[in-house]
């Protein structure tokens, strides 16, 4: 079927080929799905204002409803990305072809204009089925490198025109963004690099750049305008939602953060913006990490169905994903929906698609678990591959978490995660409080909990699982001693030795303490 398809041409679409839109992904991007334009708005009632232009490829035009490529498309649910390859949702011949907005070639798409005021709110928008020409596959640093004073040829001819109104229209979307405070972790991505025969070169964090913000942040209002449009035509789709964290992860959240020395607000319908304080709070501290990871944690899983409970996340209350139809499903029923809604042709949602709708979104939301899953377990097994040659070596990092088997730690260096078990941490007895999230040393008393500084030793590394195990030699800079403590041998004792006997107390009382606070 892939195989078979033609170019789409202008018949029934509007000519967008003269506006000066471009693409900015990765360097080393195969297809890229949505292009995007600014100018200043030049109605006179909007001063200071822009007019922000995204364009997405119109994938519903080649992959129809009941074809082959559908059915597979569906089953698949959303591309798939691995450090030395993609398993992409559609074949080639589309995603990295037809429906792939490449420089210089008259490609079909989807398109919305978007109205803003100075500050950044979207004052209103309509959707467009037209045919573009890009002028332009930038990646982002060449994008960033140009704003900072440094362009290529490219980019440089494109300054004026594209990519300084790009920057300004993005400029007043930050401030509107700041006002809706949406949730703002920092978690750096991690690039593993390859060499051509499947080695690993490097293990590198990318950088966060303005460019990439700038992208997302027109992603996420085309994708609002997108539920917006389908809700008030009472038009069908899947929506992306996101619900509240569950109260008792938002009371895990809360101990963690107080135990580091940080407090989360409590007592009132919880909201982004109290959990961007507490991110502000740690923020350049040692304890950063440990918050982002913790209030990460913390949040629901998001998924797709045809109900609307608004996405928490994001603070929004619509939402819908529209803007990435060669690699997720999701989106192609939401471009079907704005083709039904519009009246632009057959390729629309029909009443057995809507029917289906419910199904359809629970499948695709475990497919997309299961591609994170497989993305997250083989990132970790190049890791422990890449680093099987450092057996021995020393390496800093800070405890990530505490089970009762051993505790985990997260190194510096590469951002792998790796496991100190029970039995390496000393020779006496670690008790596991799961409440207060500590291993507690039963007769030295020491605590060992998330964010603490350590240095470790790789022991092992199986690249065929991923796992890797540390060996601890200091705790908070202090050194870890290996052998009896006190006499006392590991899993020995009872609870006879005095300091067995205080730590014990300790505990009890520790526990009772954080009941009482809690009832009231």
């Amino acid at each position: 079927e892939a195989d078979s398809m033609k170019p789409a041409g202008l018949s029934g679409r509007e000519d967008l080929r003269d506006m000066p839109l471009v693409t900015i992904d990765p360097s080393d991007a195969r297809d890229h799905d949505d292009a995007c334009y600014a100018h200043a708005d030049d109605d006179p009632k909007n001063e200071g204002g822009h007019v922000l232009w995204v364009a997405i490829a119109d994938v519903a035009h080649y992959v129809r409803p009941g074809s082959a490529l559908d059915r597979e498309a569906r089953k698949r649910g959303n591309s798939t990305y691995f450090p030395d390859r993609v398993v992409p949702m559609l074949p080639d011949r589309l995603s990295g072809d037809l429906c792939s907005l490449h420089e210089g070639v008259p490609r079909p798409v989807i398109a919305v204009r978007m109205r803003l005021d100075a500050h950044g709110e979207k004052l209103g928008h309509t959707f467009h089925r037209g045919l573009m020409r890009s002028v332009a596959s930038l990646h982002y640093e060449e994008v960033q490198a140009a704003m900072d004073g440094a362009p290529s040829d490219r980019a440089g001819a494109l300054m004026e025109e594209v990519i300084r109104p790009l920057y300004a229209a993005y400029a007043a979307l930050k401030e509107a963004r700041e006002r809706r405070q949406p949730l703002d972790l920092d978690l750096p991505e991690r690039k593993i690099e390859l060499s051509d025969e499947g080695e690993v070169l490097s293990v590198k964090f990318r950088d966060r750049l303005d460019a990439h913000k700038l992208i997302e942040e027109f992603m996420v209002l085309a994708n609002v305008a997108a539920a917006e449009t389908l809700i008030a035509k009472k038009s069908p789709l899947l929506f992306r939602v996101h619900e509240e964290p569950p109260v008792e992860k938002l009371e895990s959240l809360r101990d963690t953060a107080q135990a580091a020395g940080f407090t989360l607000a409590k007592g009132q319908v919880i909201r982004t913006a109290h959990l961007n304080q507490l991110l502000n709070a740690a923020a350049g501290t040692d304890h950063a990490e440990l918050i982002n990871m913790s209030t990460l944690r913390s949040m629901t899983q998001a998924y797709y169905a045809p109900q609307n409970f608004g996405h928490f996340g994001l603070a929004l209350a619509n939402y819908a994903h529209f803007t990435s139809p060669i690699r997720r499903y999701s989106d192609l029923v939401v471009h079907r929906s704005l083709i039904a809604a519009h009246g632009w042709g057959a390729e629309g949602l029909d009443g057995e698609q809507i029917s289906e709708l419910e199904s359809v979104g629970a499948h695709i939301s475990e497919t997309e678990r299961r591609s994170m899953t497989a993305e997250r377990d083989t990132t970790d097994r190049y890791l422990a591959a890449y680093l099987s040659e450092r057996v021995g070596s020393e390496f800093t990092g800070r405890i990530s978490g505490v089970a009762r088997f051993g505790a985990f730690v997260r190194l510096d260096e590469t951002g792998a995660d790796g496991l100190i078990p029970i039995r390496s941490l000393g020779d006496e007895y670690f008790h596991f409080d799961r409440e207060a999230a500590t291993l507690m040393g039963s007769n030295s008393g020491r605590v060992i909990q998330p964010g603490q500084r350590v240095t470790v030793k790789l022991a092992e590394a199986a690249p065929g699982t991923g796992g890797l195990m540390l060996e601890l030699l200091s705790l908070d800079g202090e050194t870890m001693s290996h052998g009896p403590v006190d006499g006392f041998r590991r899993g020995r004792g009872g609870k006879g030795g005095p300091k067995r006997k205080l730590v014990h107390a300790k505990r009890k009382d520790d526990k009772v303490k954080r009941k009482l606070k809690r009832r009231r």
